[in-house]
């Protein structure tokens, strides 16, 4: 026992689990939204009211959700999985039938003024399950045919009602995620071998579909691929939202233009400035110093999950942090290759940082699971 929890220990339990609380984790979601707050009240031309502002609302709501999911036990959030998976893929189902549609897809469900998005509440739910799934199975099993069938089966229901939507990026984030808790739950390599053998496989077919009856994208699906391939080929079309990022990104150069000095964004040039390509914002107005501190700050992030995941002797509170560490870093990982024009545009936000109501929610939802995890730790 450390000297600091020899001290915690006389305090009483309500304001123990207070000092336990990975408060460096806190400041830096913090300092991450905060810079969002900056770069959407720039966006907006100095007004608050646009996005900044409710952007702060949704966050100041997220951070009491946040602090109530982590006083709750951990065990509490594990016999809980089962519901929260059944409740995740309810509402995606309710997508299917009722859901509202925006730039062509059907994703989001309408409460009163609020559009929530179930598909980024699945990829939490997603991780509880798995998590707690490996957590009752003997671990002698886990490589066991039959065993595997389980997880698998957990993972593709959501990723075929993803693609119904379609949501080609989310969908392959759960995915990722399903195959990520698997892996470091001990399945074996083998099978991961033959999934990818299937992915090589998967996208021959893709590529052969095209222009066929049986066609498995949707034909903007295609063009986006083409844009990856050759931006520059329709520059006033499907390759102009790549070509106006990196331009923004390039301008800023090693200090940036300035705050709410950036041309591309200001003059409507940048497309989905306030969502996907926020980062590109940033880039422009803050240069490489900006865009440098972001990412420095996303790694510390991920390195204090991965501390706290390694800190945590129960086997459901290690996988969960993980399996969340994951789904945090790949959305790092898509928007930033996507902006850059190292991934096709797939439409995925960055997390804290883009506009959006659903997001930021699941995401602070998923930090109160990591300070549940962390403040309920065998001591």
């Amino acid at each position: 026992m450390s000297f600091l929890e020899y001290r915690v220990k006389f305090v009483p339990t309500g304001l123990r689990k207070v000092l336990y609380l990975n408060w460096p984790l806190i400041v830096l979601v913090t300092a991450v939204a905060a810079i969002g707050w900056l770069a959407l009240y720039s966006i907006a031309g100095g007004r608050m009211d646009i996005w900044a502002g409710r952007q702060m609302k949704i966050y100041g709501v997220g951070l009491v959700a946040m602090f109530f999911i982590a006083f709750v036990p951990i065990w509490f959030w594990r016999n809980l999985s089962l519901l929260a998976y059944l409740v995740s893929i309810g509402l995606l189902l309710l997508v299917e039938f009722f859901g509202s549609i925006g730039m062509g897809a059907q994703r989001w469900i309408e409460f009163g003024g609020f559009r929530l998005q179930p598909s980024e509440l699945m990829k939490v739910t997603l991780v509880m399950m798995l998590a707690a799934y490996y957590d009752w199975l003997d671990t002698k099993k886990v490589s066991h045919p039959l065993w595997v069938a389980a997880p698998v089966l957990l993972t593709v229901i959501p990723v075929i009602l993803v693609l119904m939507q379609p949501n080609l990026g989310t969908a392959l984030i759960i995915l990722m995620i399903g195959g990520a808790v698997m892996l470091m739950a001990g399945v074996s390599w083998w099978y991961f071998a033959v999934v990818i053998s299937g992915v090589v496989g998967t996208v021959w077919a893709v590529f052969a579909s095209r222009g066929t009856e049986w066609q498995l994208l949707h034909d903007y699906q295609f063009r986006r691929i083409d844009t990856f391939l050759d931006p520059t080929a329709d520059p006033l079309g499907a390759g102009y939202n790549i070509i106006q990022a990196q331009i923004a990104l390039g301008s800023g150069g090693w200090s940036g233009k300035g705050f709410m000095q950036g041309t591309q964004s200001r003059l409507n040039f940048l497309p989905e400035k306030e969502t996907d390509f926020i980062f590109t914002v940033l880039g422009e107005e803050f240069g490489f110093v900006g865009a440098f501190t972001i990412l420095m700050l996303y790694a510390l992030i991920l390195i204090f999950m991965y501390v706290s995941a390694l800190q945590n002797k129960d086997r459901f509170s290690t996988l969960l942090i993980m399996g969340i560490a994951v789904n945090f870093f790949l959305y790092l990982a898509i928007n930033l290759s996507m902006v850059m024009g190292l991934a096709p545009v797939v439409g995925v936000p960055l997390p804290f940082l883009s506009y959006g109501g659903s997001a930021m929610l699941v995401l602070l939802v998923a930090v109160g699971l990591i300070q549940s995890a962390h403040i309920h730790r065998p001591r």
